[in-house]
């Protein structure tokens, strides 16, 4: 058996494909869908990822409004500067890229942004808004686990009745996973650094992801045949390359359907951040 590869760049194409049209409409109605990005400080990372999803946002029609701020930006700088965009109505989505200086909290400035205007999902308004199942029309998911749920809808599983690992606890991409697969009547376990019998969990996983930065930690022997398996991860091994959680050479020739990296979950993250931004716009004029 060699898996099925899950293509995360094509697929988010389609979804661009399907907003650029509705980005159409709402300028027909006299808006152009706004998102207003701020970078604090000068990591390389998060500069390549505050460019992507710029160039993202033209190529669908969503005017971007970037905001590079220096390292040296003070923490009440910045919550000004949110609560500005918070009042701007050409604004439809605000995202503060992370992380951000160790100087200033990122839990302060997420509670800063008003929860319509939050198109990461990270407010803590979304995040219940997801714990209740109130998140459809009213709030935002977080981008992974939203680009996530869509990658395993493509491969034609139905999470329902099926085991499902999610291995990582973090805010952004492991709890909202589990929530949403939870919400779909999936059989759902969290794993982590505590978690003593890794391996016996992942072995009986239907679908598996992966979302904890260890480069190809989940190996062949970790996974069940025919398995669904994400991997979140974005490493470099020892020789530079980039790689994920999940050695894929190996569980391809194991799993049901694998997402790759790069080419899987990133493009779908970025697609379901637009995706956010054009909802945000829709609701704010509905």
């Amino acid at each position: 058996m060699v898996a099925k590869l899950i293509d995360g760049k094509k697929l988010a194409q389609e979804i661009r494909r399907a907003l650029t049209q509705r980005v159409k409409t709402l300028a027909q109605h006299g808006h152009k869908p706004g998102l207003a990005v701020i970078l604090v400080g000068e990591d390389s990372a998060s500069q390549v990822y505050v460019r992507n999803k710029i160039r993202a946002c033209e190529e669908v029609g969503i005017t971007s409004f970037e905001h590079r701020l220096t390292s040296q930006t003070t923490e009440a700088e910045l919550l000004e500067l949110i609560e500005k965009l918070n009042q701007d109505d050409t604004v439809d989505g605000i995202l503060v890229q992370l992380p951000v200086p160790r100087h200033i909290r990122a839990e302060k400035v997420i509670a800063a942004i008003c929860p319509d205007k939050d198109v990461d999902g990270f407010h803590a308004v979304n995040a219940g808004r997801l714990l209740v199942g109130k998140h459809g029309r009213e709030g935002f998911v977080p981008c992974t686990p939203a680009g996530i749920m869509r990658m395993i809808d493509e491969t034609g599983i139905d999470p329902e009745g099926k085991n499902a690992l999610v291995i990582g606890r973090s805010n952004i991409v492991g709890k909202p996973a589990a929530l949403l697969l939870l919400e779909r009547n999936a059989t759902v376990t969290i794993a982590h650094s505590r978690t003593k019998n890794l391996k016996d969990l992942a072995r009986q996983a239907d679908i598996l992801i992966a979302a904890v930065g260890r480069p190809r930690m989940i190996t062949r022997d970790m996974v069940k045949p025919g398995a669904v398996v994400i991997d979140v991860g974005i490493n470099r091994d020892e020789n530079n390359k980039l790689c994920g959680d999940v050695d894929t050479q190996e569980v391809r020739e194991i799993a049901g359907a694998i997402s790759p990296v790069p080419g899987g979950v990133g493009p779908m993250t970025i697609a379901m951040l637009l995706e956010n931004t054009v909802r945000a716009a829709e609701n704010r004029r509905s």
